[in-house]
């Protein structure tokens, strides 16, 4: 590095750019983000990447297909830290007939994709993010797709903590889960620190995550699980299974997940987020006919209908507040928010009922005002629902900082076995 008391930092999957507005706001001369890759599959118009790129001129940015971009790129640059979030796809391997291993599943490349950058680029620290069914999937296999994650890092010579994490619960105005995923080499002083330091411990209060984000001590209640990961990650792929929880831990092959109880911090509310009634357009109000059909989108409901291979069953749909509380924080966006649909946010000020608007979704993420103008709203909100709540990575970047010792950053070879 040229600055030996900062980090080198890669965004994959950078959106608009939530990992670094948190890193950044943890300390910006410390989290040094050289390079950036966003890619929307699929679309003419890369109205994230053009954010990024508008906000961020100062880093390389890259516009393509991560997959496309050459293996000397990540070998050749000084990476220490990679971050990034990416889809819940299928994860599962195969051996081809050369002994290599391929994609069972077309959609989990972008995994592996990160898995090739990381053994070319050998940094650090790794810290990923992804919906926390993650630990669950696929459905008939529960945990293997996380376990062949923990089988990929474990063979390229890093040790991962994990932390199912609500915004909400730590103080911010989204109740958004989200698992943060922190890998780190096993050649690193804090890997022979957390060396000395049982399991159990670390996940109750002393490993990366407790530090910034406290749980209660009691927090066990029987939900623990611990195992072995074969070295084999086909052999993962085709028998492994386990009920992994919120918080959990993997070194040298051995894992331990255990459920975690939050130490609750009062959160922001979604009435504190909103926008003056003067300041907000008239296209954000509903009209009653709408108003309607929110109601009853958001009510009980048991339709009968039938498959496609004409079974006949009954759809049951409990019901939900009538709009959304706003002395609570916000729930869940997803990149539909402000469409007629059951999941988007309906709040009634003042007797109007309206959306949120483009700003009012920046700010459960956490991002500046207008982050995303200059894009449709349809996009401004598409993008709001894919981002992450960067007060997180805020917090995530002051323990990052913590752990890392002035002028012993290294990129030493690590002996792997995995080849992909």
């Amino acid at each position: 590095m040229e600055n030996k008391n900062s980090l080198n930092v890669l965004e994959l999957f950078a959106g608009v750019g939530g990992f670094r507005v948190g890193l950044e706001r943890a300390d910006s001369n410390f989290f040094v983000t050289k390079w950036a890759n966003q890619w929307e599959p699929g679309r003419k118009a890369q109205d994230a990447f053009d954010s990024y790129n508008s906000h961020f001129p100062d880093s390389q940015n890259i516009n393509e297909d991560i997959s496309t971009i050459p293996d000397e790129f990540f070998e050749n640059n000084n990476i220490n830290l990679l971050v990034g979030g990416f889809p819940c796809q299928d994860y599962s391997v195969a051996r081809s007939l050369s002994g290599g291993l391929g994609i069972a599943g077309k959609k989990g490349v972008l995994f592996w994709d990160i898995i090739r950058v990381i053994r070319l680029s050998l940094p650090n620290y790794v810290l990923l993010e992804n919906v926390d069914r993650l630990l669950k999937s696929p459905v008939k296999q529960r945990g293997r797709d996380f376990l062949i994650m923990l089988s990929a890092f474990n063979k390229l010579g890093y040790s991962v903590e994990w932390r199912v994490i609500n915004a909400a619960e730590y103080g911010l105005a989204q109740r958004r889960r989200r698992i943060f995923i922190f890998a780190y080499r096993n050649d690193e002083n804090f890997y022979k620190k957390q060396m000395t330091i049982a399991d159990t411990d670390l996940l109750l209060s002393k490993g990366f995550f407790a530090e910034q984000f406290p749980v209660e001590k009691d927090s066990v209640k029987n939900r623990i699980i611990e195992g072995t990961i074969s070295n084999d990650i086909v052999e993962v792929s085709d028998d492994y299974s386990a009920t992994l929880y919120n918080s959990g831990i993997m070194r040298n092959g051995k894992y331990l997940s255990i459920e975690t109880k939050p130490v609750y911090e009062k959160p922001i509310t979604l009435g504190e987020i909103l926008e003056p009634e003067e300041d907000v357009d008239e296209k954000y109000y509903v009209k009653e006919e709408k108003v309607e059909k929110f109601k009853y989108l958001r009510g009980p409901k048991k339709i009968e209908r039938t498959s496609k291979d004409g079974h006949s069953y009954t759809f049951s749909e409990g019901s939900m507040s009538e709009t959304d509380d706003l002395t609570k924080p916000g729930r869940t966006m997803l990149t539909s928010e402000s469409s007629i649909n059951r999941s988007t946010h309906f709040i009634n000020v003042n007797g109007r009922f309206r959306v949120l608007t483009p700003i009012e979704c920046e700010r459960l993420n956490g991002f500046q005002d207008d982050w995303t103008n200059g894009m449709p709203d349809r996009m401004r909100y598409f993008c709001m629902g894919n981002a992450l709540v960067t007060g997180i990575i805020e917090r995530i970047g002051y323990r990052i900082k913590e752990i890392t010792p002035e002028n012993e950053l290294t990129r030493k070879p690590i002996q792997t076995e995995l080849n992909i």
